[in-house]
């Protein structure tokens, strides 16, 4: 697969979206500027029919939420975003953007209305469950910085001179005759945005259980998304895939953070046997 290959074709789903054209910004509540996406899209070009093969959910954080109280006053916050798995739709990014800018000279009575209205609001586009959480400045300082848990695999001295998004680095990537149990984590995730091709970088992690892995043949395979064109829910899904493919884990969990863009990061989760834990950010985001 080169980094042209287009899995989307002339998808219809995507030919109306703002992303990637001239937009005015709009500062009084309007829900209808947000926009999904199918997640049929992806997962048919992946082969996943309706029976996944994992749960989870796109974590989101806004940390530029910001609105007027019943006075006139305005207000700010951090809000967290969990979209299920099984939602018909994912967000697009910069219509969730130009949606919460919406709120920005908007009159609410109370946080719990703010909370309230996102929630109805972003399930509908979704077609799909949607749980909001809003975090208000007294609590800023309880907001952690970590890093993803596991072995860094980014440390290998290897040489790259292909940049094509190629899963066959997967290809005997494994010792039948090890059986482990380990997570493994990297910072050079990068893929570009489907629409627009800028760029998207992130920090994945991968913990799973089964034959070992090579970790050489795995940070290539990561290192292949450099130039591949997809949104993030899009990538974790298929590196998802394509481990259980290629790599036979009995478990797996695919976790990847993505730094900001326009006051938003977005932390798809996708696991066959636990649940995402908190939501802390890394250092890039």
């Amino acid at each position: 697969m080169t980094k042209n290959h287009d899995p989307y074709g002339e998808a219809k789903e995507l030919t109306g979206l703002t992303l990637g054209k001239s937009t005015q910004y709009e500062s009084e509540y309007n829900p209808t500027l947000l926009q999904g996406v199918p997640r049929k899209l992806n997962r048919d070009a992946i082969e996943l029919n309706t029976n996944l093969p994992f749960h989870g959910e796109d974590i989101w954080t806004g940390y530029e939420l910001s609105w007027l109280n019943s006075k006139g006053k305005p207000m700010v916050a951090i809000a967290e975003f969990r979209l299920d798995y099984k939602s018909e739709n994912l967000i697009e990014s910069k219509s969730f953007k130009l949606y919460l800018n919406t709120f920005n000279q908007t009159k609410f009575d109370s946080i719990t209305q703010v909370q309230d209205t996102l929630a109805k609001d972003l399930s509908k586009c979704a077609e799909g469950d949607v749980v909001v959480s809003i975090i208000e400045p007294k609590h800023f300082g309880l907001q952690r910085v970590v890093e993803l848990p596991g072995a860094c695999i980014d440390e290998l001295d290897i040489e790259v001179d292909d940049y094509e998004f190629k899963p066959d680095y997967l290809e005997n990537s494994t010792d039948d005759k090890q059986t482990v149990a380990e997570t493994l984590t990297s910072n050079l995730l990068k893929s570009n945005c489907l629409i627009t091709s800028q760029p998207d970088w992130g920090s994945v992690m991968i913990r799973y259980q089964g034959p070992k892995i090579d970790r050489e043949k795995l940070l290539r395979y990561l290192i292949s998304f450099r130039q591949h064109n997809e949104f993030h829910e899009q990538c974790v899904e298929r590196i998802f895939v394509d481990l259980k493919r290629f790599c036979n884990c009995t478990k797996l969990t695919v976790y990847a953070r993505y730094t900001r863009r326009g006051g938003l990061d977005i932390n798809p989760y996708r696991s066959d046997f636990e649940q995402p834990s908190e939501n802390h950010r890394l250092a890039r985001q």
